[in-house]
């Protein structure tokens, strides 16, 4: 699969270097195309790399590793490039007082979409740290890592479900497009209880088979 990057940053380093490794080509894209050939070079497998413009046009799947507030931007800048392929999207909108910044208006997610029309954005890989993604695989007590995936393309969603189990993870569905936006809400929600609380999430809900409380013959 040909994966364009677009930004030079930790999310970009972190699931660039794990496509590599399973084989893909990647080509990194950035306004400081320096760093954009410092971040190829660190993740190997002959990725290339040069300005935005060339990584949208060489990814088949095109990962926005930006922060929010500029990705809707780029993504504008390049919307006819863009057209027809598909957008993964990892951005958190996390401010101070691990503030939801999208909070009454459209999700980040949703606003990548409205920026390029045609472009078939998947929102995955927000829930974790970027060091998270840097394992090799994320797996905790022997279960590797569960990534929700929100789109509103079939084709779209299963090329992200490939890359999500190429970094070692399995890929859930949580539903279309509309729902990116809880994804974000949770995100918020998840950092401020790891950094304000020092709290352990999954603690918070009880295993599968207890969804719905104790089945009688557990009582």
């Amino acid at each position: 699969m040909k994966i364009g990057v677009l930004g030079t940053g930790n999310m970009a380093d972190a699931l660039a270097t794990h496509w590599v490794r399973a084989g893909h080509e990647v080509f990194v894209g950035g306004r400081d195309e320096q760093k954009a050939h410092r971040l190829a070079m660190r993740i190997g497998g002959a990725a290339g790399h040069g300005s935005l413009q060339a990584a949208v046009s060489f990814g088949e799947v095109v990962l926005a590793a930006l922060p929010y507030g500029a990705g809707a931007d780029v993504v504008r800048e390049h919307e006819s490039a863009l057209k027809g392929k598909v957008l993964l999207d990892c951005a958190n909108p996390v401010g101070p007082g691990f503030r939801l910044l999208t909070e009454g208006g459209p999700s980040a997610a949703r606003r990548l979409a409205a920026a390029a029309p045609g472009v078939h954005v998947v929102k995955a890989f927000n829930l974790c740290h970027e060091d998270v993604w840097r394992m090799n695989p994320p797996v905790f007590d022997g279960q590797p890592l569960t990534v929700p995936i929100c789109g509103d393309d079939e084709a779209a969603l299963a090329l992200t479900r490939k890359l999500v189990r190429d970094t070692g993870c399995e890929p859930v569905a949580g539903g279309g497009l509309d729902r990116a936006g809880l994804l974000e809400a949770t995100a918020a929600l998840f950092i401020g209880l790891w950094v304000a609380e020092q709290a352990d999430v999954r603690a918070i809900a009880p295993p599968l088979a207890y969804a719905t409380g104790p089945r009688a013959e557990r009582a």
